[in-house]
């Protein structure tokens, strides 16, 4: 049927536990349990929680070109990384805005008869048939071949301050020992083959998971009990959003887009301007000639909540719009992220934002809105 929602192999665990089931990117998925927003996203800042985001897609680029075409691609240099290395990279058209963002590990390949890497690459629910569709199309040119593994692959993430801790009981390899931003093979739960990557996307340490689809409960039930005692949860989408959102996370569809370039999303440290990629130039000119927009931070000084959409004035002059915006359960305060005109990007700049047909005081303010004891 046209327009069903996709369920996950999850889905009716979460449906008898508590979870409120609705729609999102595709997907009939749980945006919380009984235990609230609130408590999630304050268990996984304090704890960890565990988050099913198996509506996540991935794919596999394999093949002697692999690395050049990866590289062609992304616009982070992926020549640069070493084998189990991870990096947020972008897809972006020849305009330099953003196909989506995406999240590359390099691994062997141990299928091929000589050395060579193949990479692993994380996208976006909402993005999945783009994305894989992007690159195969752009594939003839190299000798790669571009698998879309979504189906065969789960994805989960478990995430918080005790997520290593908890985890390392389960594997053999010392997992304190895992640099941020790479991942390591190992087997869980006696038969079970898992990529840890030592990522994520709500500002916590910890991992994402990618194992084989058929032991989605096994290990769903088992890092739940495992953590139990020490208080970890379920997570549902919207403490996701929320802990994503304080640690300045970008999601797609707002702070990113294809009318978004990721020099004005404030994503340099995902480009490589020095090597050759699709969209490369115009970045590079947008960079070079400092024009364009700038992602930037707020703290509303009036009382009002802004939300995704909402119109950002500077003395009284429409200067950009509200990407996400919302109460920040660990700052205790409403913040949000717009992207505007450059002239008022700076720190300190007092800005209005229209809340329905009222005009609000808020000024420009450093982000990440919070940082992790970690990175402190």
């Amino acid at each position: 049927m046209a327009g069903e929602l996709k369920r996950t192999m999850l889905y009716e665990w979460h449906s008898s536990h508590g979870g409120r089931m609705v729609p999102f990117a595709g997907w009939e998925m749980p945006v919380q349990y009984p235990t609230a927003p609130l408590l999630e996203h304050e268990t996984t800042r304090t704890v960890a929680g565990l988050f099913d985001i198996d509506h996540m897609g991935q794919m596999e680029v394999r093949g002697p070109d692999a690395e050049a075409f990866v590289n062609y691609m992304v616009t982070y240099d992926v020549a640069k990384m070493k084998l189990f290395d991870a990096h947020y990279a972008i897809l972006c058209y020849e305009d330099g805005t953003c196909v989506d963002d995406v999240f590359v590990y390099k691994l062997p390949d141990k299928t091929a008869d000589e050395y060579r890497p193949y990479f692993f690459i994380a996208i976006n629910a909402s993005n999945r048939e783009k994305d894989v569709n992007w690159v195969k199309s752009h594939a003839a040119k190299f000798n790669v071949e571009v698998t879309d593994i979504s189906d065969m692959t789960y994805m989960l993430a478990f995430q918080g301050p005790k997520a290593v801790e908890i985890m390392n009981r389960l594997t053999n390899e010392d997992l304190a020992l895992v640099p941020r931003f790479t991942a390591v093979l190992d087997t869980i739960f006696d038969d079970v083959r898992v990529l840890l990557g030592r990522t994520g996307y709500t500002g916590e340490d910890g991992f994402e998971l990618f194992f084989p689809a058929e032991h989605a409960l096994k290990v769903w039930e088992g890092l739940l009990k495992e953590g139990e005692a020490e208080g970890v949860k379920p997570i549902g989408l919207a403490a996701r959003d929320s802990l994503r959102f304080e640690a300045c996370m970008p999601l797609y569809g707002h702070e990113i887009n294809a009318g978004i370039t990721p020099v004005e999303a404030g994503l340099n440290f995902a480009l490589s301007l020095d090597k050759e990629f699709i969209g490369r130039n115009a970045l590079l000119k947008q960079k070079l000639e400092k024009n364009g927009r700038a992602s930037v931070g707020f703290e509303l000084i009036d009382r009002g909540v802004a939300r995704e959409g909402y119109t950002v004035l500077m003395n009284g002059e429409v200067v950009g719009k509200v990407t996400s915006g919302m109460f920040s359960p660990t700052t205790k305060k409403y913040i949000g992220m717009a992207l505007v005109s450059r002239n008022a990007a700076a720190l300190g700049t007092e800005i209005e934002i229209v809340i329905r047909e009222k005009t609000v005081k808020a000024k420009v303010i450093k982000k990440p809105f919070y940082v992790p004891a970690y990175r402190r």
